[in-house]
């Protein structure tokens, strides 16, 4: 952590109603506060409370983000334990162990990783009837291009035996990891066991007037529909040349959704947003 970074924050510190708005987060942690919350906690006004709040985030000691119209806020346990080693690290000639319970303080690099580990993804489902090709492409892809940040999942109403040996091909050679790829029913994914989905994106219109599963009750639901590579025709360089297309309608697709600030969107933004990037003519454009 570079010092400009930790004056930052200790400036923003050095002020009683921002240290307790801060305390109480690092003692809500890992979950979060309303701003009205953390209002109340400190016992000053909204607007004000607002203020402080912007101060905190901007030092980098807070994150926030928006669920409807309620903004929640979370200590960033990072910036907290960087500020500790940044004044910690030299004490006793570089030997911090000799300052007893300090030394307990002074946290190792792997507890960033841990913390980045500890923030939520989305769970996203792709459907197409028998989830052998575009629903498949779109999990690979997902998984390779999210950052962490989402979980990919796909099923189909009618599930194939197995995945289109030719999209398997093709996925391999473009890179992705093929070894969990499978065709499976959406009922996989309404058991009480199974991760709840904040995403589910049907890639096909087959699914037009089939009524599908209840995947939980917080989900929004796209409709992105996609060229069947079931129904390509031609050489098989021209298939290629087909499947590497729809390869890349898949990747705009999912680079704008990944794009999208969802912390700053409600839910009505976001689907919003979503039937956009499913229009077929802004992807074939």
């Amino acid at each position: 952590m570079d010092e400009e970074r930790v004056q930052l924050a200790f400036a923003a510190l050095a002020q009683p109603t921002r240290l307790k708005a801060f305390r109480a987060l690092v003692a809500a942690h890992p979950g979060g506060m309303a701003a009205g919350e953390i209002s109340d906690v400190c016992e000053v006004p909204h607007n004000t409370m607002s203020t402080h709040l912007n101060v905190l985030t901007r030092a980098g000691l807070i994150s926030v983000e928006r669920n409807g119209r309620v903004m929640n806020y979370r200590a960033d346990l990072r910036t907290l334990r960087g500020l500790i080693r940044f004044l910690a690290t030299d004490c006793c000639s570089g030997r911090p162990e000799m300052c007893g319970d300090l030394a307990r303080l002074i946290p190792e690099e792997v507890d960033d990783i841990t913390e980045r580990k500890m923030t939520p993804a989305f769970n996203v489902l792709f459907l197409c009837t028998q989830n052998s090709a575009r629903s498949i492409i779109a999990e690979s892809l997902l998984e390779k291009i999210g950052g962490g940040r989402f979980n990919a999942y796909s099923a189909g109403s009618h599930p194939a035996a197995q995945p289109m040996p030719e999209v398997i091909e093709r996925l391999k050679t473009l890179g992705h990891d093929v070894s969990r790829l499978r065709s499976k029913s959406w009922d996989e994914f309404t058991g009480p066991n199974a991760p709840r989905m904040d995403f589910v994106i049907a890639l096909c219109d087959t699914l037009d007037g089939q009524i599908c599963p209840d995947f939980g009750d917080k989900m929004l639901t796209a409709a992105w529909p996609l060229p069947d590579p079931a129904k390509f025709t031609g050489s098989s360089t021209e298939r290629v040349t087909l499947l590497n297309e729809l390869y890349a309608m898949v990747r705009r697709r999912l680079e704008a959704f990944t794009n999208l600030p969802f912390a700053t969107l409600d839910k009505m933004a976001l689907k919003a947003r979503l039937d956009e990037i499913g229009d077929t003519q802004r992807v074939l454009s």
